[in-house]
């Protein structure tokens, strides 16, 4: 995708206006032949969570290092608070970086952890300072132990509270819950937004875990090959991707290939393998006259041949169950199509239906309102096999 999109969606607040948020402009960072991240445009408004996400290589680490001041820009401007830092050393930058990794004084206890860059910079009332923080992060008991004898979650948060204690203009959180396990990720995904929303800072956080994203962030910019695909609210880039690359990266989406009959103010139909589909206007991203019919699995309905399907418009008959897999609270089908493609459906177990099986004969249904259409000059497989880490 081009950087136009991108330049879209990016600086909603105009490049000449005044803006007390971080904002990038222009960034580029080149490594030899190799361009990390390229001509950026961004906005980050004061006092929102941020998320850079996307897959290894993508450039959101190398962008969130040059706003540290630990890369050097090749070209672009840095500014904060409509102040240049560009070139600012990091020490000389009101922000502050949490890592993977924690970076923890092993031979200090919690609290001297936390007053560490207090103490550095001999600031007054460091106890007080230190306490309020601690029980911000809910670590009061924990104060006179050793990082060692902490848990990951634990450490994270020891982590965080001393990189708040310093009261950064900008928070940076680079891959910051990587190391801990699923279950206690997702218990810190909640925990980091609430200390977020108390403290009111800006939180620019890093990670290739969509949920993660999603989860915590209130705006979430997709990256991809040193660009931004897309950005907006979770829920917008969920729904309404705007490129193959969203649609497949952010969650799962099938995409069948369409032929696009009739553009009108509301509605687009596309002929779908000789079944006609309806998308709505402000849902359609396709220029030409073919497109990818994009759907959620979640967002089809699966029921027996000759089923009424609380789905009208967009009934698509004769698919055949090829694969079964039981998730305990869902169950994921894939379903031969009569045009060859497998489509994958999610249906929740809720009792009220029998769990299909492998050979099974099966119709297919999904309401207009939930199909989205792509450019078909795109790769319908963009994004689909992105590995993790950065």
């Amino acid at each position: 995708m081009s950087q136009v999109a991108d330049r879209e969606t990016a600086a909603p607040d105009g490049a000449g206006g005044a803006f007390d948020g971080l904002r990038l402009r222009g960034l580029t960072k080149s490594f030899a032949a190799f361009t990390a991240v390229d001509d950026l445009d961004l906005d980050v408004p004061t006092g929102s969570f941020f998320a850079l996400l996307g897959p290894s290589g993508c450039g959101k680490t190398t962008t969130l290092r040059m706003v540290a001041g630990l890369e050097t820009p090749t070209s672009g401007t840095i500014t904060l608070g409509g102040e240049d830092i560009t070139r600012a050393r990091p020490y000389r930058r009101p922000v502050n970086t949490v890592f993977q990794n924690y970076a923890l004084f092993p031979h200090l206890d919690i609290f001297e952890n936390v007053a560490f860059g207090l103490r550095r910079r001999k600031q007054s009332d460091v106890k007080a300072k230190v306490e309020e923080m601690l029980e911000l992060v809910e670590l009061t008991s924990q104060a006179e132990k050793k990082p060692a004898m902490l848990s990951g979650g634990q450490q994270q948060r020891v982590a965080l509270a001393r990189a708040l204690i310093n009261q950064p203009q900008v928070l940076l959180l680079d891959e910051p819950l990587g190391a801990l396990d699923l279950k206690l990720r997702r218990s810190m995904q909640l925990e980091i937004k609430r200390i977020q929303t108390e403290v009111g800072l800006t939180f620019i956080h890093v990670t290739h875990d969509q949920e993660e994203a999603m989860t915590m962030a209130d705006t979430v910019a997709v990256m991809n090959a040193g660009v931004i695909e897309q950005m907006g609210a979770p829920d917008e880039l969920y729904e309404n991707p705007r490129t193959t690359f969203v649609a497949n990266f952010l969650g799962q989406s099938n995409l069948i290939d369409g032929q696009i009959r009739n553009r009108s103010a509301d509605l687009v139909t596309v002929d779908m393998h000789g079944i006609e589909i309806s998308v709505p206007t402000d849902r359609v991203h396709a220029e030409g006259d073919r497109g990818w019919i994009g759907i959620r699995p979640e967002k089809v309905l699966i029921g027996e041949e000759g089923e009424a399907l609380d789905a009208p418009g967009n009934t698509v008959p004769g698919g055949v169950i090829t694969d079964v897999s039981f998730f305990g609270v869902s169950t994921q089908y894939l379903v031969r199509m009569p045009w060859g493609q497998e489509l994958t459906v999610f249906e929740q177990n809720t009792g009220r239906r029998r769990i299909f099986r492998r050979g099974d004969r099966v119709e297919l249904s999904w309401r207009p309102e939930y199909a989205f259409l792509l450019d078909h000059s795109q790769d319908a497989a963009a994004g689909a096999t992105e590995g993790d880490g950065e």
